[in-house]
């Protein structure tokens, strides 16, 4: 074993890349494993961090042999011998990067939010990977820098074949390794840790990056929405981490309540409150439970003590310059969505709207009858056990409501088009029903 985890491994790599400090230098992580390794390297050098966004081609017939790879821009590389040897046709090859596209842009919507990709134009790439084993992403990712614009690419990664840089061939003008050792099976075994990095680290990575001093990086500035700040949330005697996001003119706040094993971090929430920002709503994004607190799995599953800190957070976010009157809307995510109804039938609420994507509404069984907030119930189509208890819940709802159901969605709405549907559902929901608060519901 030569690292204890990814970040271990970036540390152990930034050692190796320190002629690069000070360089025009864009540190660009593979999503997802390579971005926590990235984002030591990034700090280390004092260098923005972004993701490389890669999608290979696959030939139609062939989908796992590559006849190219798109990235971001509408860059697209190919590779000319195999769509000869393949006989793939001009139409063949735009419905494959049609598909494929939609795919990376919703990564790059999941990833970033409203940010704006890096530019790399006359930039030193520095292209980052927990490891290489066959070298084929890799790859494809220093040809997409390249045809960004990228003036050098330097492929770095924490351990590889010992004979990986004539497997990679001049797709790289330099490469950096710590260690490549001959025998060599898969990545994961020269870790003590490798398990899978999510889609909430790989944010988690990316926002740590832009909030690093400016005196600490070199980058441009921030690509935020105006009125966006960092918060500490107060809920009685304890303090939760958010981000609290206001555009001028905003006719309500939307606060998210996310279901278990996430946080504030959460793509699809960030990715549904981008959404709403866009439209004109601000958005509260916060942790409901301390580190501490999320060690016990009970907790995670109380729903009265997280709709108790929901409501907190609702009177702190009331006391709020940005809030100036305005009325306040509840967004919860599966098990989040029964804490948003549970407060949102407390007595004195004041709530204007709530929504729930993917809820277990059941889990306030007990409170439904209360809710006096309009609420829309968002379900995909395929998540057939959430839906029937959505349906048995909104039979118990006395106020307005309504079931949206997603086809072809699972639970996580994954599917393309499928977290863009529940977003613009979840607007028109708030925008019909979000009011002055001196007109909300009571």
């Amino acid at each position: 074993m030569f690292f204890m985890d990814r970040r271990d491994a970036g540390r152990q790599l930034a050692d190796r890349l320190g002629h690069l400090k000070g360089a025009e230098v864009v540190v660009l992580g593979l999503p997802r494993g390579g971005v926590p390794v990235a984002a030591e390297v990034a700090d280390a050098l004092g260098a923005p961090l972004d993701v490389c966004l890669v999608r290979k081609l696959g030939v139609p017939f062939q989908p796992e042999l590559g006849m190219g790879a798109i990235g971001e821009n509408r860059v697209r590389v190919n590779n000319d011998d195999v769509v000869r040897a393949a006989h793939v046709t001009a139409d063949e090859m735009g419905e494959v990067e049609a598909r494929e596209r939609l795919v990376l842009e919703s990564r790059a919507r999941l990833y970033r939010g409203v940010r704006a990709p890096i530019g790399l134009e006359g930039r030193t790439a520095l292209v980052v990977d927990d490891g290489v084993a066959t070298g084929s992403t890799a790859r494809a990712a220093c040809q997409i820098a390249r045809a960004r614009g990228a003036a050098r690419i330097v492929l770095a990664v924490p351990v590889a074949p010992h004979d990986w840089t004539a497997r990679l061939g001049g797709d790289a003008d330099e490469f950096v390794c710590v260690h490549t050792p001959r025998t060599f099976r898969a990545i994961g075994q020269f870790y003590v840790d490798f398990s899978q990095t999510g889609d909430d680290e790989v944010v988690a990575c990316l926002d740590e990056a832009i909030a690093r001093p400016p005196s600490t990086r070199r980058t441009g500035p921030r690509h935020a929405v105006p009125g966006d700040r960092e918060v500490d949330v107060r809920a009685g005697t304890t303090v939760l981490r958010g981000q609290l996001t206001v555009p001028a003119g905003a006719a309500g706040i939307v606060v998210f309540a996310h279901g278990s094993g996430s946080s504030r971090h959460s793509p699809r929430n960030r990715f549904v409150a981008a959404g709403l920002n866009r439209a004109g709503l601000g958005v509260l994004l916060f942790d409901l439970l301390t580190e501490d607190e999320e060690a016990n799995q009970a907790n995670v599953f109380d729903t009265g003590l997280l709709a108790r800190r929901l409501a907190d957070a609702t009177v702190w976010l009331r006391g709020q310059s940005e809030a100036d009157g305005r009325a306040v809307g509840y967004f919860g995510a599966s098990t989040g969505a029964a804490a948003a109804l549970w407060a949102a039938a407390a007595p004195g609420s004041r709530i204007a709207a709530v929504v729930s994507r993917g809820g277990r509404p059941d889990l306030a069984e007990p409170r439904l009858s209360a809710v006096r907030a309009p609420t829309l119930l968002i379900v995909g189509g395929h998540d057939q056990l959430v839906l029937d208890l959505n349906r048995q819940a909104q039979a118990r709802l006395r106020c307005e409501s309504s079931l949206a159901v997603v086809p072809g969605a699972t639970h996580l709405f994954e599917e393309p088009g499928a977290l863009e549907k529940v977003t613009d559902l979840a607007r028109d929901w708030f925008a019909d029903h979000v009011a002055p608060a001196s007109h909300a519901v009571s």
